[in-house]
């Protein structure tokens, strides 16, 4: 155990975790971050309690774009009887690792994967679905979106920045035959970022409007789908709906 306590401090880390012996892991980013990771979580026992039930021993559950583990760790701490984490980079999956074996949690793993490449009849279904904080580092969004709903059994939470809407009709080959807007895509240049342990792998970023996450979500195959309340002590940027958490049910 000494010797795994050892190899965490020796690591970066995004995610303060509390280690086995009462230390916490120091992070790359100052601790005022870490109330995004805190709300995150709130909403999201909040929506198990209200759909999952107490008992979740019997429930699997896929964190996307795990990083190093964290929502994955606390699904697990909370009952989930599988919990599996995929992540685009080995080395979150080794931080990953390491905090599920100094942990003891024997029904938490995870693998390397890039949710455009994963392939959703050899992993089959899961339960829950968690995608949280990639979907805004995706140059096609609409195609993750299908692969969670591929993926998904019960319930797919998302969390995601948006931007503002559009709406309105557009001429769609000549004035007299037009569309509706259903929402909106804003482009953010990370080319520069790839580098980094929190941006996108490509740098092209797409970011959808609420309305166009919601609209897509029912059109991937999603039967319904809700926008969960933040709580009034949230994150800033989820209190004032710069962000989203969305629930998604099949």
């Amino acid at each position: 155990m000494s010797s795994l306590i050892e190899q965490a401090r020796a690591r970066e880390w995004f995610y303060a975790y509390e280690l086995p012996d009462g230390s916490v892991t120091p992070t790359y980013h100052g601790v005022e971050i870490q109330a995004i990771h805190d709300t995150r979580w709130q909403m999201l026992e909040r929506c198990f309690d209200q759909h999952m039930g107490a008992d979740r021993s019997g429930l699997s559950a896929l964190d996307l774009a795990s990083h190093q583990g964290w929502f994955a760790v606390k699904m697990a701490q909370a009952g989930f009887g599988r919990v599996e984490g995929i992540d685009a980079r080995q080395a979150h999956v080794d931080d990953s690792s390491l905090i599920a074996d100094l942990y003891g949690l024997q029904g938490l793993s995870f693998r390397q994967g890039d949710i455009h490449e994963l392939d959703p009849l050899a992993l089959g279904q899961f339960d829950v679905v968690l995608m949280m904080g990639l979907l805004y580092h995706l140059e096609n969004p609409v195609g993750a979106l299908r692969t969670c709903r591929a993926l998904c059994r019960k319930l797919c939470l998302i969390e995601t920045q948006i931007v503002p809407g559009m709406s309105g009709w557009v001429d769609y080959g000549g004035y007299q035959y037009v569309r509706p807007l259903k929402g909106s895509f804003g482009i953010i240049d990370e080319t520069g970022d790839t580098h980094g342990p929190e941006a996108s792998i490509t740098g092209i970023c797409l970011v959808p409007s609420l309305e166009a996450l919601l609209w897509i979500l029912e059109k991937v195959g999603f039967s319904r789908v809700s926008v969960l309340e933040p709580p009034a002590d949230a994150y800033e940027q989820l209190l004032h709906h710069k962000r989203v958490m969305v629930a998604a049910q099949v």
